[in-house]
């Protein structure tokens, strides 16, 4: 008998101290009788990846428990036979509240987790000798939970931009956000964007693009532009190829799972 692919997917509500933080955690257990690749385009949380099996290969580089901090690019994975981890998905602000660096220290690359918290570095073992997900969900929440106690917030105009900026699909104007902030544009983006990782600008593209790709083979792509505030169909199509790096025909043929996905059971 041939050996046969196994995926177990168990989901977590993170614990309220968390909200806004942490839109929610994944416990993924993973195995394949030959390697999986797959191409991850670029998306507005954050994977903070506490991996207690296999290194997974990012870009050809072997990475055990890692952040992939905010990009506005695609980026390949694969792993040999299996994966076993719990996936943290870190929101914007989630970011450098939780692992105490400002976001753009790991913006566009993968960070080991032991070289950004040192007090990590035994985690592989805590998950690998926990008898249950229960068990892991609740010793990554304390880490989590006590990191958290020990930074500051970000401030709450670059917060409520990060709302505004969600809440609205990546469409709503710049501009206005900044108007509002009673701050300049330059100092905006270079507070924010060292912050967060993206500027305003930048992260807005990306949630306008991840919005429109979950319709993409569900409605016409000039549709889905209309909606999504692309000024056409070539817009969206140009959209597509930048953060995901194929055509959106392609990019819905392949149904990926991307962190909304995984998060929403879908």
């Amino acid at each position: 008998m041939e050996p046969v692919r196994r995926i177990e997917v168990v989901r977590h509500r993170a614990h309220p101290a968390l909200r806004g933080l942490v839109a929610g955690v994944v416990g993924m257990s993973e195995l394949s009788p030959v390697p999986v690749h797959r191409r991850q385009p670029a998306g507005s949380l954050v994977p903070l990846v506490l991996s207690f099996g296999d290194p997974l290969e990012i870009e050809g580089v072997a990475h055990d428990s890692f952040v992939a901090g905010l990009s506005t690019g695609c980026t390949a994975t694969c792993f040999e036979r299996g994966q076993d981890c719990v996936q943290v998905y870190l929101t914007p602000v989630g970011i450098s509240r939780l692992l105490g660096v400002p976001g753009r220290e790991v913006a566009g690359r993968a960070v080991a987790v032991g070289d950004l918290v040192p007090s990590w570095r035994g985690v592989a073992d805590r998950l690998a000798s926990a008898r249950s997900w229960a068990e892991r969900f609740a010793a990554v929440e304390s880490l989590l939970l006590e990191s958290a106690r020990r930074t500051d917030p970000v401030p709450e105009w670059m917060a409520g931009m990060c709302r505004d900026i969600t809440a609205s699909g990546g469409t709503v104007r710049i501009g206005d956000l900044v108007s509002e902030s009673g701050w300049s544009h330059r100092y905006v983006a270079r507070m924010f964007g060292g912050r967060i990782g993206l500027t305003p600008k930048q992260l807005a593209g990306v949630i306008r693009f991840e919005r429109a790709a979950l319709e993409l083979g569900r409605r016409p792509l000039a549709e889905i532009a209309a909606v999504h505030g692309y000024s056409d169909q070539s817009h969206l199509t140009r959209d597509v190829i930048r953060y995901a790096d194929e055509t959106p025909t392609r990019l819905a043929a392949a149904n990926r799972p991307t962190a909304h996905t995984a998060l929403a059971g879908r």
